[in-house]
């Protein structure tokens, strides 16, 4: 089985072609320019991640939305369960980033942090 897609490692976006066995087992990876697009496009054809992000409201903020992004990929097919969790989050201000706004979320061993520090709103 032949697939192809463009590699997202690095701003050069070499057009890549993978060839599986029937059972999923890479077989020859071409058109990369670096050994980081083979690794992509090996991990894209048989297990395919993806880091998260979002943003999700704050009380008392000095900014009414927080960014949230996961502390390391997740798998592709597990992205609408995470972003479903970090939907559910409310925050009150005062936030630092890195802060951990979900522990383990999905139990997926990644966590949702605070993308950036968010002060309390003076009255």
């Amino acid at each position: 089985m032949r697939t192809e897609l463009d590699c997202i490692v690095c701003p050069a976006s070499c057009h890549i072609r993978i060839e599986t066995a029937e059972g999923g087992e890479v077989l020859s990876v071409s058109g990369n320019g670096c050994k980081r697009g083979a690794q992509y496009a090996c991990t894209e054809v048989k297990n395919p991640v993806r880091m998260v992000t979002g943003t999700v409201p704050v009380e008392g903020g000095k900014a009414r939305r927080l960014p949230v992004v996961t502390s390391g990929p997740v798998p592709r097919e597990k992205m609408s369960a995470v972003m479903e969790e970090i939907h559910h989050i409310r925050v009150c201000a005062p936030v630092s980033i890195d802060d951990i706004m979900i522990k383990n979320v999905c139990g997926l061993g990644v966590d949702v942090k605070a993308g950036r520090s968010i002060g309390r709103r003076q009255p």
